[in-house]
């Protein structure tokens, strides 16, 4: 049986719609470090691992998403190994209208850095907006909360860098956004998706309250060379 797109997302993304951001070869592919952090192998043959390793610089960390275990190179080490869940929207989905939502673009790159740097909600990089769309909402002047696209494969776009000023929470931007976001997506013909990371019960409920399912769980690593 073949293997589902999103069991591998990140090899899928990288040998399909964001292989143009690609760097590496047939055996591994990462994002370049100054976009997003996210690697992955052909499969777990020696050559791929090898292949994987040549990629990190000295210094450099690297995160793999997969569905099975993810089996290192050896000249590799785990810096941190977490469990998260992958989930898929369930169509349809409600509908929002929110007139404060605006398209976000490379001018707001440094403020929606500084949101991400405060809230976590995962990787984020001024050159996030390299690999989807991205839109916000201000409260005052403020970047108050953003939602935006990250991996694409074909069919499926993942709703990523939800996140919401401290401040400003319990007023339902983040719930807002990603709806809209979703909506989006489904708008280009593609079915939304997203990680969350097991333990954040909070954040699954919220997906769940607004039409997402758990599809299955995914291993997270973040793997390192030393300096």
């Amino acid at each position: 049986m073949n293997p589902h797109p999103l069991d591998r997302p990140v090899w899928t993304a990288l040998t399909s719609l964001q292989a143009p951001l690609a760097e590496g070869d047939a055996l591994a592919r990462r994002y370049p470090a100054d976009i997003v952090p996210f690697a992955a192998m052909a499969d777990d043959r020696v050559e791929s691992r090898r292949a994987l390793a040549a990629l990190v610089a000295p210094g450099d960390t690297v995160v793999l998403a997969e569905a099975e275990d993810v089996v290192l190179p050896e000249e590799l080490s785990a810096v941190s190994v977490a469990e998260a869940v992958q989930m898929l929207a369930a169509l349809p989905l409600p509908q929002v209208e929110d007139a404060r939502i605006k398209s976000l673009a490379a001018a707001d790159a440094a403020e929606m850095l500084e949101l991400a740097t405060l809230t976590r909600p995962g990787p984020f990089s001024l050159k996030a907006l390299s690999l989807g769309r991205f839109w916000g909402i201000r409260i005052d002047g403020r970047l108050a909360a953003m939602a935006g696209e990250r991996m694409r494969q074909p069919g499926f776009t993942e709703l990523s860098g939800v996140c919401t000023h401290p401040d400003l929470r319990g007023h339902g931007l983040g719930r807002t956004l990603s709806l809209h976001v979703a909506a989006q997506i489904v708008a280009r013909g593609d079915t939304p998706y997203l990680h969350a990371y097991a333990g954040n019960a909070a954040a699954i409920g919220l997906y769940e309250s607004i039409g997402f399912r758990v599809r299955r769980p995914m291993n997270v690593v973040v793997a390192g060379r030393g300096a």
